[in-house]
């Protein structure tokens, strides 16, 4: 008797979460966003890019000289390293770990340089973004919004990131 009115009551339970899920679902109207397309065909985050890839590019350059030398240095010690005295050798390798060590250095200063202008060139255009999300979900009554990456299928229709690309070119000329 206590088991058919467990189910009984758990059957109730059910129906009545299915109804009003129905009904709060009827309300709900869900959107996506492809941050990585905004970001790449805005204005702004063309500009941003732009400067964040001349910036790689001049610090590539740099240390184009330096990994040259390594190699070189790497391959002389191949070659000449049996024709060496010890304390030769010995000499050569610390000499190439210690430009190893300078340019693993360099090359952590450098991307925490690149961080640092991501920083200030995409994060003001992702705080922008916030509020134009915002402003699009409403106009176009939107109750969620999520990020495409995290969404494992959605229709084309629900897919908002052109208005939003429209209008964030609007706002960051």
């Amino acid at each position: 008797m206590k088991k058919t009115v467990g189910y009984i009551g758990c059957v109730v339970v059910m129906a009545i979460s299915l109804v009003c899920g129905d009904v709060v679902a009827a309300d709900t109207k869900i959107g996506v966003i492809d941050m990585k397309q905004v970001l790449s065909s805005s204005t702004a985050g063309k500009r941003a890019q732009g400067i964040i890839e001349q910036k790689m590019k001049s610090l590539q350059a740099s240390f184009k000289n330096d990994e040259t030398a390594l190699i070189n240095m790497q391959k002389e010690m191949e070659k000449k390293g049996s024709a060496w005295s010890d304390s030769v050798k010995q000499e050569k390798a610390a000499e190439f770990q210690k430009k190893r060590r300078d340019l693993a250095v360099k090359q952590d200063e450098a991307n925490q340089e690149l961080k640092k202008l991501r920083e200030q060139h995409v994060n003001p255009i992702l705080k922008k973004l916030e509020e134009i999300v915002g402003k699009v979900a409403d106009d176009g009554g939107y109750t969620v919004v999520l990020p495409r990456n995290v969404v494992l299928f959605s229709a084309d229709s629900v897919d908002i990131s052109a208005d939003v690309v429209s209008e964030l070119n609007k706002v960051m000329k």
